[in-house]
């Protein structure tokens, strides 16, 4: 007789896992894998044990993910430090962006604020996102 693995250890169900019930079948972290890999082993029939070839499939299948992961975050890092970059390098630039009333605004970057979450610009007494720069004219004095 099988149940389902949430409730089979201690009768008790377990606490939801947002990887896998998000709905994103995609989003499987390697965690949530090794749970699955762990509780296929742990609860397989005895007379009837996982093949050799599909467990290393499924090992495989892992390392896949974990590297997937590692691979991910590095991008992130190197968007972060692209970006980064990019805010620095605009000090002493003239920039043009869309102000809060909707309006073309055009000012002189004197200070760039690098942070992990989104660096900004100082453009006269505005701070401003750099995703928000449309246009890049000039070096020099404001």
């Amino acid at each position: 007789m099988t149940q389902p693995v949430s409730s089979v250890a201690t009768g008790l169900p377990v606490a939801p896992n947002p990887a896998i019930e998000s709905g994103d079948n995609t989003k499987l972290s390697s965690k949530a894998f090794l749970q699955l890999l762990v509780a296929q082993l742990q609860y397989q029939d005895p007379s009837k044990p996982v093949d050799t070839s599909s467990f290393m499939n499924e090992t495989a299948t892992l390392t896949q993910v974990q590297s997937s992961e590692q691979t991910a975050q590095v991008s992130l890092d190197m968007l972060a430090a692209q970006r980064a970059q990019t805010a620095s390098s605009l000090v002493g630039h003239t920039v043009s962006y869309i102000g809060a009333d909707g309006q073309p605004v055009t000012g002189y970057v004197s200070a760039a604020t690098i942070s992990t979450a989104k660096p900004t610009l100082k453009i006269g007494t505005a701070d401003v996102d750099l995703s928000q720069i449309q246009q890049v004219l000039a070096t020099g004095t404001p």
